[in-house]
């Protein structure tokens, strides 16, 4: 028999309903798999007992199917609430939280028949594009373990990546979804805003930045995810029906109009390669008949900068006031998390308003810009794979880098106005790091983005074709400590490695 995780989750699904494998022999094959790869790289945590998971698998071997996830092991992502099962959020202050229900993403993918095996690692809090907190450590890339494997959703990309799982589960608000899919050479999407609803709880009107999406080695895996996990929650505003996405998957790529953004006119530097890299990527679709286009800047990158840290410091400093309020808390949270808080502390009202009106001229612009264009391109990254004992890259080519985050400033466009966006990976740069580029389309149009990657994938499959080189992996035991951060300056925590 084939080695089942080197299967998509397409193909095992459709195995297992045609009663070719058995959920226990999917089991077992992952089990072993992350036995002698998980220690070395540390994408999923809180891993459940071996012995229960495999009697849960023989459990689902004949009974009737639940859904796509059939007998699939999957690892959720740890800032999602998982009944009975630890939920983190990579926080110290939830070391040990062990959630009493579900939050519906996890509902939704137990209803299709996942079996839970753990959790993919987080930032902690979900803050920052780079895996490491202080409950587990860092998440290392399968592709070179002496870097990180982005983030927030860097345990789910790097757990794909190494095979440890067939899908996953992932998150995006600043290119949680995006990021780690490129720097782990795998499918990151990130739905039209509402597609994808959350529980109600707290605001839900103004929170309108962040959202959950699959991720895939294949784009038919993320597209079969999406069908799972999308369609309305009554009790959310913005809600939108789902539909038949991997159906949906053939396209016809000639006479496409797709906007080349680059760099945003120098607005937001990459590492050298990396532009070069996604023009390689634009190539290909060119090659399938599309025409692709440069495209001058269509709105002021510091209006966008602007609008986006005023609106994600106003959300932040309301839902973890409690945490800097109390000073116990306060003292075992990570300083760029009080930085966050604390920076929509002090907002006026006015301020607020004037981000939201900057947010809505930015979205009546790009309704505009697809009148012409039928997608737009933009890097999923300006860094290669940084080293996983950094917090974050404190420069850019030289350029000062003024808070920790600032160096992946090419996702807000995309998460400002809540635009479906697909990261593809495009290749290797000379030192054998992954990256990837954004395919991202008008509200509303998903299945177009799947579309355009499905044909995409299936004139490159980088995943498939260049797979990480983990021989060795199974040998190596890495501490997984967390960088350590001066707290002196919880703004942007300097005197970190440069």
């Amino acid at each position: 028999m084939a080695d089942l995780t080197e299967l998509s989750a397409t193909e095992v699904s459709a195995m297992i309903a045609s009663r070719d494998i058995a959920p226990s022999d999917l089991m077992a094959a992952h089990l072993d798999r992350i036995d002698r790869l998980n220690p070395s790289i540390n994408a999923i945590v809180s891993l459940r007992d071996r012995d229960v998971l495999l009697a849960e698998a023989r459990s689902a071997d004949n009974a009737p199917r639940q859904g796509w996830l059939h007998g699939m092991p999957f690892a959720v992502k740890d800032l999602c609430a998982t009944r009975g099962l630890r939920t983190t959020r990579g926080s110290p202050l939830l070391a040990d939280h062990v959630p009493a229900a579900d939050d519906l993403l996890a509902a939704r993918l137990r209803a299709a028949g996942a079996i839970f095996i753990g959790k993919s690692n987080v930032p902690e809090h979900g803050q920052g594009s780079h895996t490491f907190n202080p409950v587990f450590g860092a998440t290392r890339n399968p592709y070179d373990l002496t870097r990180t494997a982005g983030g927030s959703s860097g345990g789910a990309a790097a757990a794909l990546a190494a095979r440890l799982v067939p899908v996953a589960d992932g998150s995006d608000m600043m290119g949680s979804l995006r990021n780690p899919a490129a720097f782990c050479n795998v499918y990151g999407f990130r739905p039209t805003f509402g597609l994808v609803p959350g529980d109600a709880q707290g605001d839900t009107f103004l929170a309108t930045l962040a959202t959950e999406g699959p991720m895939g080695r294949t784009v038919e895996d993320v597209a079969r995810l999406l069908q799972v996990i999308a369609g309305e929650n009554p009790e959310m505003p913005f809600g939108r029906r789902q539909e038949p996405y991997a159906d949906l998957l053939q396209a016809d790529l000639r006479g496409m109009r797709i906007g080349w953004l680059g760099d945003w006119g120098g607005a937001y530097p990459s590492e050298p390669g990396i532009l070069a890299q996604c023009e390689t990527g634009l190539g290909v679709l060119q090659d399938l008949g599309a025409i692709v286009e440069p495209l001058p800047p269509p709105f002021p990158a510091v209006a966008l900068w602007k609008s986006w840290t005023t609106l994600r410091g106003m959300l932040n400093a309301n839902a973890l006031a409690a945490i800097h309020d109390d000073p116990v808390q306060r003292a075992l949270t990570k300083p760029e998390t009080i930085w966050e808080i604390q920076s929509g502390q002090g907002l006026s009202a006015a301020q607020v308003h004037s981000a939201s009106v900057i947010r809505s001229e930015w979205y009546a612009m790009a309704a505009r810009l697809f009148r012409t264009y039928d997608a737009i391109v933009l890097p999923s990254a300006q860094v290669w794979p940084f080293p996983v004992d950094w917090r974050w890259p404190q420069s850019i080519n030289g350029n000062a880098m003024d808070t920790y985050h600032r160096w992946m400033e090419v996702v807000v466009p995309v998460s400002l106005i809540g635009l479906p966006c697909l990261s593809v990976p495009v290749g290797f740069g000379s030192r054998g790091l992954p990256m990837g580029m954004q395919i991202a389309a008008p509200t509303g149009a998903d299945a177009r983005v799947l579309a355009i990657g499905q044909a995409y994938h299936l004139a490159t499959d980088w995943p498939g074709k260049r797979p990480p080189v983990l021989a060795l992996a199974s040998r190596v035991r890495r501490p997984f400590a967390m960088p350590s951060a001066d707290a002196s300056d919880t703004r942007s925590g300097q005197g970190l490695p440069a």
